[in-house]
């Protein structure tokens, strides 16, 4: 019997997994596809509502992870793996131990595809650029086998994927959640989506919509945000959900321009 296919996605915080890879976490888990998750943080500075209702840091990371949980629940996700480290401060963890946290599961999940955030951020969100760079060493590490970690041999992946929204997808995000913004170092930076010509895939996730919003309901503590999502008719649903972009940043199995529709394509 062969082996089952898997795939594990690595993202910053709490609702990237919904709201990011939701669509297809969906529907690779009901095609019987193995999926896992790691997620860095567990969203503590994520409060969208009056400040002097903020639980704290302790309170709302506890509250974040159980919303993350039910999640991925809904999603299908097998297994969830946080990596305790502090929502905002990820760039500012040690990268030798944060690619060594990554490239141990990595070995011991041994999954076939990895996604993670693009090297942009989506929309220069510094925890994003942060976990890009060290899931994309991870992978490295993980093949390596002069390269130790705690009891699992090697592994390869054999493909590495960025999500990369074009602009019409950003554009789509932005007449919900309003203009995809963040102040770092005194400057505002924006997503400006990527071109089409940039996307090596295109995963048609449309039938997983509902799906999607059950995982993205469980993250109440941010429904402030995603309420204007709730009385959404179905096909502004399905232009929400229903397409996922991304860019092959390497393959061992598989080239070329044509444009997949498959991330585990080459490997079936």
């Amino acid at each position: 019997m062969n082996a089952p296919l898997k795939l594990m996605c690595v993202l910053a915080h709490p609702d990237d997994e919904s709201l990011g890879a939701g669509g297809v976490l969906a529907k690779y888990a009901a095609e019987g596809i193995e999926t896992y998750l790691v997620t860095a943080t567990r969203g503590e500075r994520g409060w969208p509502g009056d400040p002097k209702d903020n639980p704290g840091l302790e309170a709302l990371g506890r509250l974040r992870e159980a919303e993350l949980r039910c999640a991925a629940q809904n999603l299908g996700i097998r297994e969830v793996s946080l990596l305790d480290y502090v929502d905002g401060d990820l760039d500012q963890a040690r990268p030798s131990d944060a690619i060594a946290k990554i490239a141990q599961l990595i070995r011991q999940v041994r999954p076939h595809v990895v996604v993670t955030f693009g090297p942009d951020g989506i929309y220069g969100h510094p925890d994003h650029i942060a976990i890009c760079q060290f899931a994309t060493a991870a992978t490295m590490r993980a093949a390596d086998p002069n390269y130790h970690t705690n009891g699992h041999p090697p592994h390869g992946v054999s493909k590495l994927y960025y999500m990369m929204p074009t602009t019409a997808e950003l554009k789509a995000y932005e007449s919900v959640f309003g203009d995809l913004v963040m102040h770092v170092d005194g400057v505002d930076r924006r997503g400006s989506g990527w071109q089409d010509w940039t996307v090596t895939t295109l995963v048609d996730t449309g039938d997983y919509w509902p799906t999607v919003w059950k995982a993205v309901s469980c993250h109440r503590s941010q429904l402030s945000v995603y309420g204007a999502l709730q009385n959404l008719p179905e096909e502004h649903h399905r232009a929400l959900w229903g397409c996922r972009s991304y860019y092959r940043a390497y393959s061992t199995v598989n080239g070329g321009r044509k444009l997949e529709q498959d991330l585990f394509e080459g490997l079936r």
